[in-house]
């Protein structure tokens, strides 16, 4: 089921993305976090994979920006902190849920560590791997490209990490309920 709404989410406009001005915020990682809480940490970076995989496949056939095509064919940025989105945010859940924290909190915080796995891999990888092609891809000076990519991770990166700390808990609640 979840691969499905992967699928979904990478494949119909709109859906995986909300636009909102000139961001596009990801709420993807949202599906990813909330699988690895009810069926584990590796269920999770499966499932992570696969929108890893989708997302490396688009970049060639279907890329979702003029940038993809030249960052996300490289599948260590494209699939790798796809799959640690799911790995880690379901151990962080998986590991501390038998200590008794909230629930709730678990689930928020799970969300927002997932989230930010996500942005600061992307955006780190892009810095290591193409800081001195920063000219011809992105159209700026190598010394602005890290100013800029943290720009990214400050507006687009806190905007998903706190929608991920709110709505993982509000889906992955009633679902671990009819789960049990």
């Amino acid at each position: 089921m979840f691969i499905a709404i992967i699928l979904i989410q990478t494949t119909i406009p709109g859906i995986g993305n909300i636009p909102i001005g000139p961001l596009s915020i990801t709420i993807i990682p949202i599906t990813i976090i909330v699988a690895s809480i009810l069926l584990g940490s590796k269920n999770g970076a499966i499932l992570g994979g696969v929108w890893g995989l989708i997302t490396f496949i688009r970049a060639f056939w279907w890329p979702t920006s003029p940038l993809a095509v030249f960052v996300l064919i490289n599948p260590i940025i494209s699939v790798l902190p796809r799959i640690l989105v799911g790995l880690v945010s379901g151990l962080f859940y998986h590991k501390l849920v038998k200590y008794k924290i909230n629930n709730k909190l678990l689930m928020s915080l799970s969300g927002i560590i997932g989230s930010l796995i996500n942005t600061i891999l992307v955006l780190f990888l892009i810095y290591i791997f193409y800081k001195n092609d920063s000219f011809n891809i992105y159209h700026i000076n190598t010394n602005e490209l890290l100013p800029y990519l943290l720009g990214i991770a400050g507006t687009n990166g806190l905007i998903e990490a706190i929608l991920s700390g709110i709505f993982v808990p509000l889906i992955a609640v009633p679902l671990q309920k009819i789960k049990k």
